[in-house]
């Protein structure tokens, strides 16, 4: 760990961000605490469907309280950052947008590309930190003949984060340190049981902080519905690959690719949901080999290890976060666009999620599948 004077510390209120602050603590570093307030997880309790009371998310008002918990047990100054104006703005909105009109976004990357890291890293200059520090299972490091800072996968593959972060800049990598890049999960709640954390047996959080239950339909209407808006009128045909009609639906946004359950009409075989076209209201559906691809273009891209791609390259792509990686060949195809074509088929890409690009445990970069 580098020598730095003052290190700010994003606390989430989890183990992870938690047992960083304390580590670093004993180390000796300045630390300070810092916690996005980002989504009032009251804001919609009570509307039609919604539940009353959450829990198990992370960036919760409770969530909050354990973040301040820790930092006075381990005697660092903490400050909460309000900054629900602006995820609202940058991450809900976009999210019910792209769901109203077929896509199936991923609201954890946006928030760290545009909110977390930027707004933390400005806080962290602030008050005078060298450096901002996360609960993040990456790494990173500097790497003298590229003179680009990378982002690398950790120790804990089954931790793994780095598929989230892929949008982050290089001035950001320079200013963050992921302290836990190096250890497992049982290593670390031993490191926050060593240093008398109540939360250290805390489950981890498995929720989009915004959304109770998984249930983005109703979330989508309760959402709405405060703003006095209503859904809007995204219903269409069901419609197979050869141009059958096959029935009607209630709306785009209740469908992904990939789906089989819940399309409401009956055959001799399976359907499965192949493309949402937003613009028409069709739901394209087939046989499960139709869900098999081997090419995808990404847009808004940012790469990390290098500046360019000025020729194809070879690299392992993860299409979602639990998605094993595949080898693919990645190109230019674009000012904003690269286009990515596997060695196999792959099932299910979904436009809204990403494509991150993998050389061994460097992430190349990645992009939002178009």
């Amino acid at each position: 760990m580098p020598s730095l004077k003052t290190i700010a510390v994003a606390m989430s209120g989890g183990v992870d961000s938690s047992a960083v602050a304390a580590m670093l603590r004993a180390e000796g570093h300045e630390v300070v605490g810092l916690t996005l307030q980002l989504w009032n997880q009251r804001r919609l309790a009570g509307h039609e469907g919604m539940p009353e009371a959450v829990q198990g998310r992370c960036c919760s008002l409770d969530d909050v309280y354990d973040a301040r918990r820790v930092a006075e047990t381990i005697g660092i100054p903490y400050y909460v950052v309000n900054q629900e104006e602006r995820f609202e703005r940058d991450v809900v909105r976009p999210f019910v947008e792209q769901y109203l009109s077929g896509r199936t976004p991923i609201p954890c990357s946006l928030c760290n590309n545009h909110l977390k890291f930027d707004q933390l890293l400005i806080v962290a200059r602030q008050i005078g930190a060298d450096a901002l520090a996360t609960g993040h299972y990456a790494r990173v490091e500097f790497d003298e003949p590229r003179g680009r800072w990378l982002l690398k996968r950790p120790a804990d593959r089954s931790k793994d984060q780095t598929y989230f972060l892929f949008g982050l800049t290089q001035e950001q990598l320079s200013r963050t340190l992921f302290p836990l890049g190096e250890m497992t999960k049982p290593e670390v709640r031993e490191l926050a049981r060593r240093h008398g954390l109540a939360l250290a047996e805390k489950p981890d959080s498995q929720e989009i902080c915004f959304v109770p239950g998984g249930d983005y339909k109703k979330f989508l209407e309760a959402y709405l519905a405060e703003r006095g808006d209503s859904l809007p009128e995204t219903a269409g045909e069901l419609v197979s690959t050869d141009g059958k009609v096959m029935g009607e639906h209630s709306g785009v946004h209740n469908f992904t690719v990939g789906q089989r359950k819940g399309l409401g009409v009956a055959t001799g075989s399976p359907l499965y949901v192949l493309e949402i076209k937003g613009d028409t209201g069709q739901v394209i559906v087939g046989d499960q080999e139709n869900l098999y691809s081997r090419s995808l273009r990404v847009q808004r891209t940012n790469l990390i290890a290098a500046e360019d791609l000025p020729e194809p390259m070879r690299v392992m792509v993860k299409i979602r976060h639990r998605h094993e990686a595949a080898a693919a060949n990645v190109e230019r195809s674009g000012e904003d666009e690269i286009l990515v074509r596997f060695d196999q088929p792959q099932r299910a890409i979904t436009p809204g999620q990403a494509a991150v690009f993998y050389d061994g445990d460097v992430v190349v970069g990645g992009g939002w599948i178009a």
